[in-house]
């Protein structure tokens, strides 16, 4: 469930005038809004990161205070596996929708549906050079390497000493879509327009961070540093309470 752009954008307004610290246009509130909306997203790899070495992966019951649990349901939104070119390249975007949309970040390869193992360009190497060192290997699932010629991104061996060129996927995060809140000019005057609005679409609990992200940067764009102030005081608070 995406986060509504109006909601986010009335509600910015209200706070912003209550503490009578000025009016923020809409296309203020656009370039503000893509800006926070693509820091939160960013943060999530940090945060995930973070939980991966501090929550290493333990035999327990799932509930709903697991935090590992919340990242990849955030995350989850812009995930998506993709073909690799050839068995070596990443793809640059993906298209959703008709729409391309640059990959911000790839995480775990595949080959035929199966993690491959990430090795070091001299193991690699050694593979590449010795049947023998790929028997000893047989029934171990595949590995990956870093390719070293430009263009190309990674070498996958599996069970021979050629790295494979069909059946290697990878996991690829897009970037977020470009949020917009939509109007038309009535008496001078700018109103919402629902037909050509594009929420945000990050997961429903960052309406919080969202609004006092904005705020905080726009106390930075129209010089109101109270109102600054405000913002990076309740994102700060946010993320403290993330990670505890």
């Amino acid at each position: 469930m995406a986060v509504s752009v109006d909601t986010v954008y009335q509600r910015v307004l209200t706070l912003a005038n209550k503490e009578q610290r000025g009016y923020i246009t809409p296309q203020e509130f656009n370039l503000l809004a893509n800006q926070a909306q693509m820091a939160i997203f960013e943060s999530y790899f940090y945060t995930k990161n973070n939980r991966d070495r501090i929550e290493p992966d333990r035999d327990r019951e799932q509930d709903e205070t697991d935090i590992s649990e919340l990242m990849a349901k955030k995350l989850g939104i812009f995930q998506s596996n993709e073909t690799v070119t050839d068995g070596h390249t990443f793809p640059a975007t993906i298209t959703l929708n008709s729409v391309d949309y640059s990959v911000f970040q790839t995480g775990r390869v595949f080959y035929n549906n199966q993690v491959a193992e990430k090795v070091s360009i001299n193991e690699a190497d050694r593979v590449s050079r010795s049947i023998r060192h790929v028997s000893s290997t047989m029934g171990q699932g595949p590995i990956f390497s870093d390719n070293v010629t430009n263009g190309r991104d990674i070498l996958v061996y599996s069970g021979s000493t050629e790295p494979v060129t069909t059946g290697v996927t990878v996991e690829c995060f897009r970037e977020p879509t470009n949020a917009n809140w939509a109007y038309v000019v009535v008496n001078d005057k700018a109103m919402y327009n629902s037909t050509l609005a594009v929420d945000f679409e990050l997961h429903r609990s960052e309406e919080d961070t969202l609004v006092n992200s904005i705020l905080e940067l726009a106390g930075i764009v129209i010089n109101k540093p109270g109102l600054a102030a405000i913002g990076t005081q309740k994102v700060g608070g946010e993320q403290a309470l993330q990670k505890t």
